[in-house]
């Protein structure tokens, strides 16, 4: 159909998903010549690090801090490369103010590092051979990261880009490849340690999904790590969506074409390669296949089977079906009056509450604070999105949906309340989101979010790659190496257009 036409000369890519992986990989392939087209259901692109606006406020989706924004970090790298300017950000610092139960002091994780040493050995006594530790595999995987390997390869260019990213350094992490953080504090003494253990379950539950015993060493040991300088937490000016319109912008300037309200239902495969990707404008119902040379798909591995329907490889599927259940969020996104934030708040809490309570998995919730001038909330009022893992399975159940979620927003909003002056004359605006509404928005298997979980069988060199089992067809996003947040999603990004550039 002419209307859709591409320019036939290019290499021709369609990426399917708006969210920061696709728009990332679509910016670069039209920065370097592709011909590129980019597809997504939702109203506006971002994915889970979207935004929208009610009442004069405007929430965050999902995401609400960025890693990457430091010279030579990935967002540095790539808008670098796509000559735009980085948006204007603040540094978290702390990155966030931990509230275990019962206590009223938190445990701020600084950003300076030497001020954080000094809170971490306040807090846990006899703890620091664990991040002394954490420290040298960070070093040694962060410039190993730096080089660009290729995670998990899976054919000899991929292999070659990893070889070349070893260094003798590197090889100090080699013997802590199949160890646990849990495994790691018993090795350091600290396995009784409850306090520590349940700091660290709380922090590794934003990055990795699962707990300190599950979760892989080496992925925590970068992800409790990033939050220091040279690294850092940034807080974006305006909203999270600045990141989706600036590649939106460089995008379409060099050539490439997004379209909204349209789902892809199918991707066609020939004799073992991706040649094209059926697409439904959601307006007007009308259906056309689209071909392609290169199709990369910025969804979950859950949705990509889907999408293969029955020209997904059996092994594929089955190790897909395998997974352990990934979770899903509850998030309070409120609109309140200033005089509900305490004085001196830092812009992003965590509470544990205790540990068998009705609100998501171990009853904590993740809490970030917009602040005056960050284009997040009108003056003298604020923004308060508080956020805990679930399990997806009961909110897709018969039961009183309405009655769930009503049950969960009035919990989360006492929880807030011993923290935040919550009242009728301070909150002006509720709202909540179930994996119901983050699988109607973002079009996720389930709602589920943050990736696969970083155990030791699914994170890096044993993951999922980005170059799947079918030709020219490329997997980017938090199912991928090296996880999830918009600094890993960019990352698999710039891996799959390496890759795709290798083949040309």
């Amino acid at each position: 159909m002419s209307n859709h036409s591409v320019d036939r000369n290019k290499s021709r890519v369609v990426v399917i998903g708006a969210g920061i992986g696709g728009l990332t990989a679509g910016a670069l392939l039209a920065h370097r010549g592709y011909s590129v087209l980019i597809l997504d259901q939702a109203l506006v692109p971002g994915g889970c690090a979207s935004t929208f606006k009610r009442q004069g406020f405007t929430f965050d989706v999902g995401a609400t801090q960025v890693a990457g924004l430091e010279p030579g970090g990935i967002h540095h790298r790539i808008f670098s490369e796509l000559a735009i300017a980085l948006p204007e950000a603040t540094p978290c610092d702390p990155a966030c103010a931990v509230y275990l139960p019962g206590e009223v002091t938190p445990i701020n994780v600084w950003r300076d590092p030497d001020k954080w040493r000094e809170e971490r050995q306040r807090q846990f006594p006899g703890s620091e051979p664990f991040w002394q530790l954490l420290a040298t595999l960070f070093d040694a995987s962060w410039e190993f990261q730096g080089r660009d390997p290729v995670l998990p390869p899976r054919n000899l260019w991929d292999l070659w880009q990893l070889i070349q990213a070893v260094r003798p350094s590197t090889l100090i992490t080699a013997p802590f490849t199949l160890m646990t953080v849990g495994d790691a504090l018993r090795l350091c003494g600290l396995g009784s340690d409850r306090r520590l253990r349940t700091f660290l379950d709380l922090q590794l539950k934003l990055y990795s999904q699962v707990s300190a015993e599950e979760t892989a060493l080496l992925y925590a040991a970068t992800a409790l790590s990033v939050s220091q300088l040279p690294q850092g937490l940034f807080h974006l000016q305006g909203s999270m969506q600045v990141l989706s319109d600036r590649l939106v912008q460089a995008l379409k300037r060099d050539g490439g074409k997004l379209l909204m309200r349209h789902t892809v239902e199918n991707i066609k495969v020939e004799n073992g390669q991706a040649t094209a990707v059926v697409i439904k404008n959601q307006q007007t119902g009308e259906v056309w296949t689209e071909a392609a040379d290169h199709v990369v798909a910025n969804v979950t591995v859950q949705n990509l089977v889907q999408l293969l329907g029955e020209k997904s490889p059996s092994g594929y599927q089955q190790r897909v079906e395998k997974l352990p259940p990934a979770s899903g969020a509850f998030v309070v996104y409120l609109g309140v009056d200033a005089s509900a934030i305490p004085p001196n708040c830092p812009p992003h809490l965590q509470f544990l509450y205790d540990v068998n309570g009705p609100i998501g998995e171990n009853n904590s919730l993740f809490v970030s604070v917009s602040h005056d001038g960050d284009g997040r909330a009108p003056s003298g009022k604020a923004t308060i999105i508080a956020s805990s893992f679930v399990d997806a399975t009961p909110w897709w159940g018969n039961q009183d949906y309405e009655g769930l979620k009503q049950k969960y927003t009035q919990e989360a909003i006492s929880r807030l309340g011993q923290y935040f002056y919550l009242k009728p004359e301070t909150i002006i605006h509720v709202e909540a989101a179930t994996p119901r509404t983050f699988a109607h928005f973002t079009g996720r298997d389930r709602g589920i979010v943050g990736g696969i979980g970083q155990r030791i069988p699914t994170f890096g060199p044993f993951g999922f790659a980005n170059r799947t089992p079918i030709n020219h067809l490329w997997l980017v996003g938090d199912s991928t190496h090296p996880g999830e947040g918009t600094a890993g999603v960019s990352y698999s990004a710039l891996t799959v257009v390496r890759q795709i550039e290798s083949q040309n």
